[in-house]
């Protein structure tokens, strides 16, 4: 007995200083200490990538790609439940920002299964090995996968943070995130509190696994059990200590003990749910057999009136014109998928004024459900209008226009009540060529929210003060469930947009040409790549909207509203933006030339890489801007406010910097107050601009600038 005391003595000098006193702490400490690390490591291999990936998609010098659909199918997934705004479409992000996102998924997963299957071989992971912590089962073994799946996945995750998620799903809190992030932190800890029991104090995910954290380092391997200050058991103690425990022994109770302890209640409460199981079974069946044969019922009624309204419309019925009206009417009232596509049908081939309005009547009595019979015939007549011969064109385009007025009906008279409606590649535009009886879409101030619009061909229509978002079921704004109108790709050329709520619409690939849009909310709007060529967007609200490679050239911005919007590489060529707001937008790669924008204000912009050539930047505010190789040829800089700004590699070729004496009948621009004139450039470094003129360069250095020339 004393030999082993005594090699245990002689290496006690050879070990570090730190393990002792680590393993001096209490095992509730080691235990805190080695699931914060294990949290923090999980974090960090998700956060440190996710934050180089967002860094490296700031830059402008990167080529940039579409979001891997990976990405967006996990975006998606998570907004769902969170109740996050809604992304439809893809965004461009740089091209490494799309692996470094991958990384960024996949390496908190893959660490995760790292250390749960450390757990279950060995029954602890790196940080638990580190303070001495070990989890065992019954028989003082690792628990095995069954086992730390249990303990963690479900006992110390699923159940708390579900219960967080129920009190924050359905409570006055939501949908603000960061009270249901403290819920479930309050939850997590609060499952990790110790519950009495008959062997000490044990967590739920514990118990539900029948697991125990011990002390690795003592000898009889219970450490929450055991007292510091208890002197060392002799052999045959410690030996009988770590002996297997044999299966009749109760170590600590688990849920499958408990059931086979309370067999007899547990087979009251196995029969009972048994018997309502099979109870509601019978219930639900004969529901759902009634149902049907009610549906079957109605249907053979609606099939039987059917025929007998076709036999007086019939030509050989002898009905009078009235008697045939009301037949079409009553066809309307049937409401089921025959009637529908024999008055869509009919509509394409009567001929009689006063019958064509009774079948656009039926049909609108019918609603929505006729839409899509609707839509058919629309793209039928579409497509036959474009092949058809001279001579026939005016009839084709007679019954399109009939089909048009109808859908235009149905929309106007359920308004708010479309959500989800597919109205895909329809025609719903002027198609008249001889300027005759066209056909005009109007739906002013009335609720789009959630139609689907893609590729439909809207030129010219009205939707003045319309609305193509509202709140979803829950009844708040900024949610998953927000009711959003799809008009990618559409074209509405001329349209007038006045005053509409387009706010989070997805307009990718659109054309709004010569479209007005002033006032309208398009706040959030994603218009990658669309043509917004000659566009009014006078006072329309663009904040935060995505207009990456968008074209806008022509457009008319003055006081627009683009703060923190991203237009990279947009085409603004001679837009007038007149005191249009640009405060911290992304104006990498976009194109200015001839663009006026005086008194804008484009302070903390990106305008790394503009082409600004020939603007008018006069009385502009360009505080803190990002200027690295912008091209300012030949522009009008003259009263603008550049303090703070980074002018690195900028071109001032030509570039106007001092103020000439203005005009006092040209006074229709008001500058912003710079305090100053000398304000404008003191304190920017000029050092490595180009093409500095030596005009220029006096200027810079009389007013504070900063260049190696100045004395």
């Amino acid at each position: 007995m004393a030999t082993p005391i005594v090699r245990r003595n002689d290496s006690q000098p050879s070990q570090s200083k730190t393990p002792t006193k680590v393993n001096s702490l209490p095992l509730v400490t080691r235990r805190l200490a080695a699931w914060t690390i294990e949290m923090t490591l999980v974090v960090a291999s998700g956060c440190i990538p996710f934050g180089l990936g967002a860094y490296v998609n700031s830059r402008s010098d990167i080529n940039r790609v579409p979001l891997n659909p990976v990405l967006v199918v996990t975006e998606r997934a998570i907004a769902r439940p969170l109740a996050l705004p809604v992304s439809y479409g893809i965004r461009n992000v740089a091209w490494p920002t799309n692996y470094l996102w991958m990384l960024a998924l996949i390496a908190p997963v893959t660490l995760s299964w790292w250390q749960l299957y450390l757990l279950a071989k060995t029954g602890s992971t790196l940080p638990k090995r580190w303070f001495g912590v070990r989890v065992v089962n019954e028989q003082g073994k690792a628990p095995g996968l069954g086992g730390a799946i249990a303990r963690e996945g479900i006992g110390r995750w699923s159940v708390p943070v579900s219960i967080a998620y129920i009190l924050w799903r359905y409570s006055f809190a939501f949908p603000n995130l960061g009270l249901f992030t403290f819920l479930a932190v309050l939850m997590v800890l609060g499952e990790s509190i110790a519950l009495p029991s008959r062997q000490g104090r044990r967590a739920l995910h514990d118990w539900l696994a029948g697991t125990e954290a011990i002390d690795a380092k003592r000898p009889n391997g219970r450490g929450a059990l055991a007292k510091t200050n208890e002197p060392e058991a002799p052999a045959a103690a410690t030996e009988a200590t770590l002996a297997p425990i044999t299966a009749g022994e109760t170590k600590f109770p688990t849920l499958w003990r408990q059931v086979r302890q309370n067999s007899n209640l547990t087979l009251f409460v196995v029969t009972l749910a048994s018997m309502t199981a099979v109870l509601a079974a019978l219930i639900g069946t004969q529901i759902y057999i009634q149902k049907q044969q009610n549906q079957r019922e109605t249907t053979q009624v609606n099939s039987q009136k059917f025929l007998e309204l076709v036999k007086q419309l019939s030509p050989n019925s002898g009905a009078s014109l009235e008697e045939r009206q009301s037949t079409i009417l009553a066809m309307g009232g049937l409401n089921d998928a025959q009637s529908i596509q024999f008055l869509a049908d009919l509509l394409v081939n009567e001929t009689n004024p006063v019958l064509l309005n009774s079948i656009q009547q039926a049909l609108t009595t019918v609603g929505i459900p006729a839409i899509p019979e609707l839509k058919n015939k629309n793209q039928f007549l579409g497509n036959e209008l474009q092949s058809a011969a001279p001579q026939e064109r005016e009839l084709w385009q007679k019954r399109l226009q009939l089909n048009q007025q109808t859908i235009n009906k149905i929309l106007n008279v359920y308004s708010g009540k479309i959500n989800g409606l597919d109205l895909t590649r329809t025609t719903l535009s002027q198609t008249s060529t001889t300027g005759n009886s066209s056909f005009n879409l109007v739906l002013e101030n009335i609720d789009l929210s959630g139609l689907k619009l893609k590729s439909a061909d809207l030129n010219q229509a009205s939707f003045k003060g319309s609305r193509f978002r509202s709140v979803g079921e829950d009844g708040r704004w900024d949610t998953f469930d927000d009711a959003i109108a799809d008009l990618t790709q559409v074209q509405m050329k001329q349209a007038n947009l006045t005053d509409a709520n387009l706010s989070r619409v997805l307009l990718t690939g659109s054309d709004l040409s010569r479209a007005t849009l002033n006032r309208a909310n398009l706040e959030s709007a994603r218009l990658i790549g669309a043509n917004l060529s000659s566009a009014q967007l006078v006072g329309a609200d663009l904040q935060g909207a995505v207009l990456e490679n968008a074209s806008l050239t022509g457009a008319d911005l003055g006081d627009a509203k683009l703060n923190e919007a991203n237009l990279y590489a947009a085409r603004l060529g001679r837009v007038i933006a007149i005191g249009t707001q640009l405060s911290f937008a992304n104006l990498t790669k976009t194109d200015w030339q001839g663009a006026d924008l005086s008194g804008a204000y484009l302070d903390r912009a990106n305008l790394s890489n503009a082409n600004l050539s020939t603007s008018r930047l006069t009385g502009a505010v360009l505080r803190s801007a990002q200027l690295e190789n912008a091209d300012l040829r030949n522009a009008d800089l003259s009263f603008a406010d550049l303090r703070g700004a980074n002018v690195a590699g900028a071109d001032f070729k030509d570039t106007i910097l001092a103020p000439s004496k203005q005009d006092p009948a040209d006074q229709f621009v008001q500058t912003p107050d710079t305090g100053t004139v000398s304000a404008v450039v003191k304190g920017v470094d000029f050092s490595q601009a180009k093409n500095l003129d030596t005009k220029q360069l006096a200027y810079i250095c009389t007013q504070g600038g900063i260049h190696p020339r100045c004395p």
